[in-house]
């Protein structure tokens, strides 16, 4: 399976977790079948001293992205955020905070800069990921 976004999206998150450096960037994709329709950057609300390498989404964002997704007809199929200056593979912090069925891409900023976007999606009895495409339109 792969992940579609145009440019423009992929340009909003670029934005949005290069604004956010040298803290992690975050934020939900909107979309359906593998097709991102849109794009929700959140703050961190991680406090202040974690941020450059954790991220947290409240219960307030989530539903704040099912009522934006629901407004749109489409679902919640992801979470974006960022990695700054290191990997952009999942960590066991991503992983125990994941959730099976969404796309997580992971993109990596260098001294403020995106550097590369990795897709992932969580396996169903959630012990690994599984890396998948991602196709800019």
């Amino acid at each position: 399976m792969s992940l579609k976004l145009t440019n423009d999206q992929v340009r909003e998150i670029e934005k949005h977790i290069e604004a956010a450096y040298p803290g992690e960037g975050a934020g939900f994709l909107l979309g359906m079948d593998g097709e991102v329709k849109g794009v929700l950057p959140l703050d961190n609300a991680r406090e202040e001293e974690a941020r450059f390498n954790r991220f947290l989404l409240t219960p307030e964002d989530y539903l704040k992205a099912e009522m934006k997704a629901m407004e749109q007809g489409v679902d919640l199929i992801g979470v974006f955020h960022s990695h700054p200056d290191c990997p952009n593979v999942p960590s066991e912090y991503d992983r125990e905070w994941a959730q099976p069925f969404f796309s997580y891409i992971i993109s990596r900023v260098d001294k403020g800069k995106t550097v590369s976007h990795r897709s992932w999606r969580l396996v169903e009895d959630r012990t690994k990921y599984d890396e998948e495409e991602i196709e800019i339109q």
